[in-house]
């Protein structure tokens, strides 16, 4: 999908539609097969976090990211099962994120990117471990392939990524929140030009 090639412009409703078929295609490349459902999961989370809103937290200095140590002690330390479910949770998923849309903002250290895959890889591995005893046991199998494929799929997260030309994978997410949010044509031109094709929402230009 080349950006400026109306042949490959993807015509999208949701951005579920445009990580689906990127993931499926990324998934072809790198030779990885995982199960429905686990990429359901994976669809639904690269969703969510292209609202920014939804991975960085408001803090005093501006919005951040807060950092994998922290979420980890918070599960540690809570008495609540519930908490430490959603809590290792997140961190699973904020290092899965991470580590395949924005291992670029990254100091050139492999210690950073190696540090997010094992801290989500073994948060993924507990929650494995706990949703079987409660009501979420249906997500037991996913989390357990979450955590024994971790990298490949960070790996297939970083195609996806690569696929924005000239743009970090970050700012088409940005891109996309702005046009959804606020039905910016400019906005919608430069998806366009990526090779991401919103619905005109006729809305007034920007």
């Amino acid at each position: 999908m080349m950006p400026g090639d109306d042949a490959g412009l993807l015509t999208v409703s949701d951005v579920r539609e445009f990580f689906r078929a990127a993931l499926a295609r990324a998934l072809e490349q790198q030779h990885l097969r995982v199960k429905d459902h686990t990429a359901h999961y994976v669809v639904n989370l690269l969703a969510m976090f292209a609202r920014t809103d939804a991975l960085f937290e408001p803090r005093p200095g501006g919005a951040q990211l807060k950092p994998l140590a922290m979420l980890l002690a918070e599960a540690l330390e809570t008495h609540s099962a519930e908490h430490r479910f959603r809590t290792l949770q997140r961190l699973g998923d904020v290092a899965l994120f991470v580590s395949g849309f924005l291992a670029s903002g990254f100091p050139r250290r492999l210690v950073d990117i190696d540090y997010h895959i094992a801290m989500g890889g073994r948060a993924y591995g507990a929650l494995a471990q706990t949703a079987p005893r409660g009501p979420r046991r249906a997500l037991a199998a996913v989390f357990a392939e979450l955590e024994d494929k971790f990298q490949p799929i960070v790996n297939a997260l970083n195609d996806i990524s690569d696929s924005a030309t000239r743009h970090s994978q970050r700012d088409v997410l940005r891109l996309y929140d702005l046009w959804h949010r606020t039905g910016s044509r400019r906005a919608r031109r430069l998806l366009i030009r990526l090779g991401i094709k919103p619905p005109d929402p006729g809305g007034s230009a920007h």
